[in-house]
Protein backbone atom coordinates (compact mmCIF):
# COMPACT_ATOMS: atom_id res chain seq x y z
CA UNK A 1 0.00 0.00 0.00
CA UNK A 2 1.34 3.41 -1.10
CA UNK A 3 2.34 5.63 2.06
CA UNK A 4 1.22 9.51 1.31
CA UNK A 5 3.06 12.00 3.31
CA UNK A 6 1.05 15.84 3.47
CA UNK A 7 3.31 18.40 4.01
CA UNK A 8 1.09 21.12 5.89
CA UNK A 9 2.05 24.78 4.87
CA UNK A 10 2.85 27.39 7.70
CA UNK A 11 0.17 29.74 6.64
CA UNK A 12 -2.45 26.91 6.71
CA UNK A 13 -1.63 25.78 10.02
CA UNK A 14 -1.93 29.47 11.19
CA UNK A 15 -5.11 29.51 10.34
CA UNK A 16 -6.58 26.40 12.11
CA UNK A 17 -5.13 27.66 15.43
CA UNK A 18 -6.00 31.70 14.74
CA UNK A 19 -9.15 32.82 16.37
CA UNK A 20 -11.75 33.88 13.69
CA UNK A 21 -11.95 37.63 13.03
CA UNK A 22 -14.63 39.76 12.09
CA UNK A 23 -14.20 40.31 8.16
CA UNK A 24 -17.44 41.33 7.20
CA UNK A 25 -15.89 44.80 9.31
CA UNK A 26 -13.43 46.11 6.49
CA UNK A 27 -13.03 49.15 4.35
CA UNK A 28 -14.91 48.97 1.06
CA UNK A 29 -14.64 47.02 -1.51
CA UNK A 30 -11.86 48.31 -3.81
CA UNK A 31 -9.71 45.81 -5.40
CA UNK A 32 -11.23 42.04 -7.36
CA UNK A 33 -8.78 39.82 -9.03
CA UNK A 34 -10.28 37.18 -11.51
CA UNK A 35 -9.31 34.73 -12.53
CA UNK A 36 -9.30 32.98 -16.01
CA UNK A 37 -8.96 29.11 -15.66
CA UNK A 38 -6.40 27.43 -17.32
CA UNK A 39 -4.65 29.15 -20.50
CA UNK A 40 -1.36 28.34 -22.98
CA UNK A 41 -0.14 24.89 -23.13
CA UNK A 42 -3.66 23.89 -20.70
CA UNK A 43 -6.28 23.84 -22.71
CA UNK A 44 -8.52 23.01 -19.72
CA UNK A 45 -11.71 20.98 -20.61
CA UNK A 46 -12.42 20.60 -24.39
CA UNK A 47 -16.14 20.38 -26.06
CA UNK A 48 -16.43 19.45 -29.94
CA UNK A 49 -16.10 22.82 -31.18
CA UNK A 50 -14.22 24.75 -28.20
CA UNK A 51 -11.95 25.15 -25.57
CA UNK A 52 -12.10 26.00 -21.64
CA UNK A 53 -9.47 28.29 -21.68
CA UNK A 54 -11.02 30.16 -24.90
CA UNK A 55 -14.57 30.43 -23.36
CA UNK A 56 -13.44 31.49 -19.72
CA UNK A 57 -11.07 33.89 -20.86
CA UNK A 58 -13.93 36.13 -23.12
CA UNK A 59 -16.49 35.70 -20.14
CA UNK A 60 -13.65 37.01 -17.65
CA UNK A 61 -12.79 40.22 -19.78
CA UNK A 62 -16.31 40.97 -20.58
CA UNK A 63 -16.80 40.88 -16.37
CA UNK A 64 -14.02 43.11 -15.86
CA UNK A 65 -14.99 45.48 -18.48
CA UNK A 66 -18.61 45.41 -16.79
CA UNK A 67 -17.34 46.27 -13.47
CA UNK A 68 -14.82 48.69 -15.07
CA UNK A 69 -17.76 50.79 -17.10
CA UNK A 70 -20.82 50.64 -13.42
CA UNK A 71 -18.52 49.79 -11.05
CA UNK A 72 -15.28 52.40 -11.78
CA UNK A 73 -14.11 52.74 -7.62
CA UNK A 74 -13.33 49.18 -8.12
CA UNK A 75 -9.44 48.01 -9.53
CA UNK A 76 -10.07 45.05 -11.51
CA UNK A 77 -7.09 42.62 -11.86
CA UNK A 78 -6.86 39.76 -14.08
CA UNK A 79 -4.56 36.91 -13.09
CA UNK A 80 -4.13 36.18 -16.88
CA UNK A 81 -5.82 38.56 -19.85
CA UNK A 82 -4.58 36.77 -22.61
CA UNK A 83 -4.20 32.96 -23.74
CA UNK A 84 -1.12 32.41 -21.21
CA UNK A 85 -0.35 29.59 -18.86
CA UNK A 86 -0.37 30.86 -15.34
CA UNK A 87 0.63 28.48 -12.57
CA UNK A 88 -2.16 28.16 -10.04
CA UNK A 89 0.17 29.68 -7.02
CA UNK A 90 0.74 32.49 -9.43
CA UNK A 91 -2.77 33.34 -9.78
CA UNK A 92 -3.21 33.37 -6.02
CA UNK A 93 0.20 35.54 -5.75
CA UNK A 94 -1.32 37.90 -7.76
CA UNK A 95 -4.17 38.39 -6.05
CA UNK A 96 -2.44 38.44 -2.40
CA UNK A 97 0.19 41.18 -4.02
CA UNK A 98 -2.77 43.31 -5.17
CA UNK A 99 -4.41 43.23 -1.93
CA UNK A 100 -7.44 41.79 -3.34
CA UNK A 101 -10.53 42.11 -1.64
CA UNK A 102 -12.23 38.96 -2.95
CA UNK A 103 -11.01 36.81 -5.52
CA UNK A 104 -13.33 34.83 -8.40
CA UNK A 105 -12.08 31.93 -10.49
CA UNK A 106 -14.19 31.21 -13.83
CA UNK A 107 -13.83 28.11 -15.46
CA UNK A 108 -15.96 25.40 -17.55
CA UNK A 109 -16.97 21.81 -16.52
CA UNK A 110 -16.53 18.77 -18.11
CA UNK A 111 -18.42 15.43 -17.69
CA UNK A 112 -18.27 11.64 -19.00
CA UNK A 113 -22.02 12.32 -19.53
CA UNK A 114 -22.98 14.23 -22.22
CA UNK A 115 -26.26 14.89 -20.59
CA UNK A 116 -24.98 16.57 -17.60
CA UNK A 117 -25.75 20.38 -17.40
CA UNK A 118 -25.44 23.27 -14.58
CA UNK A 119 -24.05 25.99 -13.10
CA UNK A 120 -22.42 25.22 -10.06
CA UNK A 121 -20.11 27.72 -7.57
CA UNK A 122 -17.68 26.37 -5.40
CA UNK A 123 -16.10 27.90 -2.21
CA UNK A 124 -12.94 26.16 -0.53
CA UNK A 125 -13.17 23.46 2.07
CA UNK A 126 -13.14 19.23 2.15
CA UNK A 127 -15.27 18.11 -0.91
CA UNK A 128 -18.63 16.03 0.62
CA UNK A 129 -19.11 14.03 -2.53
CA UNK A 130 -17.58 12.20 -4.98
CA UNK A 131 -18.59 14.06 -7.73
CA UNK A 132 -16.87 17.44 -5.65
CA UNK A 133 -13.85 15.91 -5.45
CA UNK A 134 -13.76 15.00 -9.49
CA UNK A 135 -14.13 18.76 -10.13
CA UNK A 136 -11.48 19.66 -7.71
CA UNK A 137 -9.32 16.91 -9.03
CA UNK A 138 -9.66 17.85 -12.66
CA UNK A 139 -8.88 21.40 -11.60
CA UNK A 140 -5.76 20.74 -9.46
CA UNK A 141 -4.35 18.57 -12.22
CA UNK A 142 -3.29 21.48 -13.88
CA UNK A 143 -0.07 21.46 -11.60
CA UNK A 144 1.15 18.72 -13.43
CA UNK A 145 2.10 20.85 -15.90
CA UNK A 146 4.08 22.98 -13.77
CA UNK A 147 7.74 22.65 -13.55
CA UNK A 148 8.69 21.02 -9.82
CA UNK A 149 5.64 21.08 -9.22
CA UNK A 150 6.15 17.98 -6.47
CA UNK A 151 8.27 20.73 -4.56
CA UNK A 152 6.31 23.60 -5.31
CA UNK A 153 3.12 22.57 -3.99
CA UNK A 154 4.90 19.96 -1.00
CA UNK A 155 4.31 16.47 -2.46
CA UNK A 156 0.24 17.41 -2.81
CA UNK A 157 -0.50 15.09 -5.53
CA UNK A 158 -4.30 15.84 -7.14
CA UNK A 159 -5.00 12.36 -8.29
CA UNK A 160 -5.39 10.88 -4.43
CA UNK A 161 -8.03 11.29 -2.41
CA UNK A 162 -5.30 10.94 0.24
CA UNK A 163 -3.78 14.25 -0.39
CA UNK A 164 -7.37 16.08 0.39
CA UNK A 165 -6.54 15.45 3.97
CA UNK A 166 -5.32 18.67 4.49
CA UNK A 167 -8.73 20.94 3.25
CA UNK A 168 -10.49 18.86 6.05
CA UNK A 169 -8.18 20.27 8.49
CA UNK A 170 -8.18 23.99 7.21
CA UNK A 171 -10.26 26.78 8.80
CA UNK A 172 -11.61 29.33 6.28
CA UNK A 173 -12.00 32.41 7.97
CA UNK A 174 -13.28 33.88 5.04
CA UNK A 175 -16.17 31.08 4.11
CA UNK A 176 -18.94 32.52 4.89
CA UNK A 177 -18.43 36.07 2.61
CA UNK A 178 -17.32 33.72 0.30
CA UNK A 179 -20.65 31.48 0.62
CA UNK A 180 -22.84 34.88 0.55
CA UNK A 181 -21.24 35.88 -2.74
CA UNK A 182 -21.32 32.17 -3.93
CA UNK A 183 -24.89 31.85 -3.03
CA UNK A 184 -25.55 35.31 -4.95
CA UNK A 185 -24.33 34.06 -8.28
CA UNK A 186 -26.30 30.72 -8.32
CA UNK A 187 -29.31 33.16 -7.42
CA UNK A 188 -28.41 35.18 -10.56
CA UNK A 189 -27.55 31.42 -13.03
CA UNK A 190 -31.02 30.42 -11.97
CA UNK A 191 -32.75 33.34 -12.64
CA UNK A 192 -31.33 33.41 -16.13
CA UNK A 193 -32.65 30.04 -16.17
CA UNK A 194 -29.36 28.38 -16.28
CA UNK A 195 -29.48 24.99 -14.69
CA UNK A 196 -28.51 24.74 -10.99
CA UNK A 197 -26.10 22.58 -9.31
CA UNK A 198 -25.83 24.76 -6.03
CA UNK A 199 -23.41 26.00 -4.05
CA UNK A 200 -20.49 23.64 -3.05
CA UNK A 201 -17.52 22.78 -0.97
CA UNK A 202 -14.25 21.23 -2.41
CA UNK A 203 -11.08 21.19 -2.05
CA UNK A 204 -9.09 24.14 -4.60
CA UNK A 205 -5.34 24.98 -4.89
CA UNK A 206 -5.89 28.04 -6.36
CA UNK A 207 -8.59 29.21 -3.71
CA UNK A 208 -6.66 27.96 -0.86
CA UNK A 209 -3.65 30.01 -1.32
CA UNK A 210 -5.32 33.46 -1.63
CA UNK A 211 -5.81 35.08 1.59
CA UNK A 212 -8.79 36.87 0.92
CA UNK A 213 -12.21 35.62 0.15
CA UNK A 214 -13.14 33.29 -2.80
CA UNK A 215 -15.08 31.45 -4.96
CA UNK A 216 -15.31 28.96 -8.20
CA UNK A 217 -17.44 29.25 -10.91
CA UNK A 218 -18.49 26.64 -13.10
CA UNK A 219 -20.20 28.09 -16.01
CA UNK A 220 -21.59 25.16 -17.57
CA UNK A 221 -20.42 21.75 -19.33
CA UNK A 222 -18.26 22.11 -22.23
CA UNK A 223 -19.55 17.91 -22.82
CA UNK A 224 -23.07 18.86 -23.70
CA UNK A 225 -23.45 20.05 -27.01
CA UNK A 226 -25.99 22.33 -26.01
CA UNK A 227 -23.91 23.99 -23.20
CA UNK A 228 -21.63 24.29 -25.02
CA UNK A 229 -23.15 26.07 -27.78
CA UNK A 230 -24.83 28.61 -24.99
CA UNK A 231 -21.41 29.05 -23.73
CA UNK A 232 -19.83 29.84 -27.18
CA UNK A 233 -22.61 32.36 -28.06
CA UNK A 234 -22.77 36.04 -27.41
CA UNK A 235 -26.15 35.99 -25.96
CA UNK A 236 -24.91 33.03 -23.55
CA UNK A 237 -21.78 35.49 -22.73
CA UNK A 238 -23.81 38.21 -21.92
CA UNK A 239 -26.19 36.17 -19.59
CA UNK A 240 -23.55 34.70 -17.82
CA UNK A 241 -21.22 38.29 -17.81
CA UNK A 242 -24.80 39.77 -16.16
CA UNK A 243 -25.61 37.26 -13.73
CA UNK A 244 -21.94 37.48 -12.33
CA UNK A 245 -21.72 41.02 -12.31
CA UNK A 246 -24.88 41.47 -10.55
CA UNK A 247 -23.61 39.10 -7.91
CA UNK A 248 -20.61 40.88 -7.57
CA UNK A 249 -22.63 44.42 -7.35
CA UNK A 250 -24.75 42.96 -4.22
CA UNK A 251 -22.15 41.75 -2.22
CA UNK A 252 -20.07 44.81 -2.52
CA UNK A 253 -23.03 46.71 -1.40
CA UNK A 254 -23.01 44.43 1.66
CA UNK A 255 -19.00 44.51 2.33
CA UNK A 256 -19.01 48.42 1.94
CA UNK A 257 -21.94 48.63 4.37
CA UNK A 258 -21.10 46.64 7.04
CA UNK A 259 -19.51 49.83 8.88
CA UNK A 260 -21.88 52.27 7.68
CA UNK A 261 -24.47 53.76 10.20
CA UNK A 262 -28.12 52.66 10.32
CA UNK A 263 -30.17 55.41 8.21
CA UNK A 264 -33.06 54.23 8.02
CA UNK A 265 -35.49 53.62 10.90
CA UNK A 266 -38.85 52.04 11.67
CA UNK A 267 -41.26 52.21 13.98
CA UNK A 268 -40.36 48.93 15.46
CA UNK A 269 -43.25 48.72 17.79
CA UNK A 270 -45.99 48.37 14.99
CA UNK A 271 -43.67 45.06 14.28
CA UNK A 272 -43.45 43.32 17.32
CA UNK A 273 -44.68 39.96 16.19
CA UNK A 274 -45.69 38.55 12.71
CA UNK A 275 -49.35 38.43 13.59
CA UNK A 276 -51.44 39.76 10.51
CA UNK A 277 -49.75 41.64 7.25
CA UNK A 278 -46.34 42.22 7.36
CA UNK A 279 -43.91 44.24 4.34
CA UNK A 280 -40.22 44.09 3.89
CA UNK A 281 -37.52 44.67 1.65
CA UNK A 282 -35.60 41.72 0.18
CA UNK A 283 -32.14 42.08 0.14
CA UNK A 284 -30.41 38.58 -0.47
CA UNK A 285 -30.27 35.00 -0.32
CA UNK A 286 -27.84 32.30 0.52
CA UNK A 287 -28.22 28.62 0.34
CA UNK A 288 -26.16 28.29 3.53
CA UNK A 289 -27.36 29.94 6.43
CA UNK A 290 -25.39 33.05 7.86
CA UNK A 291 -25.10 34.22 11.50
CA UNK A 292 -24.73 37.43 9.90
CA UNK A 293 -25.87 39.78 7.23
CA UNK A 294 -24.17 43.31 7.45
CA UNK A 295 -26.25 46.27 5.82
CA UNK A 296 -27.15 49.89 7.09
CA UNK A 297 -30.91 49.01 6.69
CA UNK A 298 -31.30 48.58 10.59
CA UNK A 299 -31.95 44.68 11.46
CA UNK A 300 -31.82 42.24 9.17
CA UNK A 301 -34.74 39.43 9.04
CA UNK A 302 -34.49 35.94 7.96
CA UNK A 303 -37.08 33.52 6.19
CA UNK A 304 -36.64 30.13 4.12
CA UNK A 305 -38.27 29.50 1.62
CA UNK A 306 -37.48 25.69 -0.06
CA UNK A 307 -34.58 25.20 1.45
CA UNK A 308 -32.91 28.84 0.61
CA UNK A 309 -32.59 31.53 3.25
CA UNK A 310 -33.88 34.88 2.28
CA UNK A 311 -32.74 38.11 3.67
CA UNK A 312 -35.29 41.52 4.25
CA UNK A 313 -34.86 44.68 5.89
CA UNK A 314 -37.67 47.32 7.08
CA UNK A 315 -40.45 45.24 8.84
CA UNK A 316 -43.20 47.27 9.36
CA UNK A 317 -47.18 47.19 9.01
CA UNK A 318 -47.37 50.03 6.86
CA UNK A 319 -47.16 49.60 2.93
CA UNK A 320 -46.22 53.12 2.08
CA UNK A 321 -43.82 52.85 4.35
CA UNK A 322 -42.68 50.37 3.12
CA UNK A 323 -41.89 51.75 -0.44
CA UNK A 324 -40.06 54.78 0.79
CA UNK A 325 -37.96 52.21 2.48
CA UNK A 326 -37.37 49.87 -0.69
CA UNK A 327 -36.78 53.83 -2.11
CA UNK A 328 -33.53 54.27 -0.02
CA UNK A 329 -32.21 50.01 -0.30
CA UNK A 330 -33.00 50.34 -3.66
CA UNK A 331 -29.82 52.80 -3.88
CA UNK A 332 -27.78 49.99 -2.78
CA UNK A 333 -29.23 46.91 -4.09
CA UNK A 334 -30.68 47.73 -7.36
CA UNK A 335 -32.23 44.07 -7.17
CA UNK A 336 -34.34 44.33 -3.77
CA UNK A 337 -38.51 44.00 -4.10
CA UNK A 338 -41.06 44.07 -1.50
CA UNK A 339 -42.20 41.17 -0.07
CA UNK A 340 -45.33 40.50 2.11
CA UNK A 341 -46.04 38.02 4.89
CA UNK A 342 -49.43 37.13 6.77
CA UNK A 343 -49.23 35.57 10.02
CA UNK A 344 -45.62 35.01 9.18
CA UNK A 345 -46.35 33.06 6.42
CA UNK A 346 -45.21 34.49 2.95
CA UNK A 347 -47.87 36.17 0.64
CA UNK A 348 -47.96 38.34 -2.74
CA UNK A 349 -47.61 41.89 -2.46
CA UNK A 350 -50.88 42.08 -4.09
CA UNK A 351 -52.70 40.06 -1.70
CA UNK A 352 -51.68 41.95 1.15
CA UNK A 353 -52.35 44.96 -0.03
CA UNK A 354 -55.76 43.89 -0.75
CA UNK A 355 -55.82 42.20 2.85
CA UNK A 356 -55.36 46.09 4.24
CA UNK A 357 -58.11 47.68 2.54
CA UNK A 358 -60.84 45.01 3.33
Amino acid sequence: MKQYIICFPLFAMLLCIVRPVDVWAQKALKTVVLDAGHGGKDSGAVGKKSKEKDIVLDVTLRLGKMINDSLPEVNVVYTRDNDTFIPLNQRADIANKAGADFFISIHANSSTSTDVTGAETFVLGLHRSKDNLEVAQKENSVIVLEEDYVNQYEGFDPTQPESYIMFELMQNVYLEQSIVMASQIQDSFVKSSRGDRGVKQAGFLVLRQTSMPSVLVELGFISNAEEEAYMMSEGGKCELVNAMFKSFRTYKTLYDNSNKAQVVKLDKKEADDDKGIIFGVQIASTSKKLDKLPTKYGEVYMYEEKGVFKYYVGKTRKYEQIVQVKKSVKADYPDCFVIAFEDGKRVTEKYARRKLKD
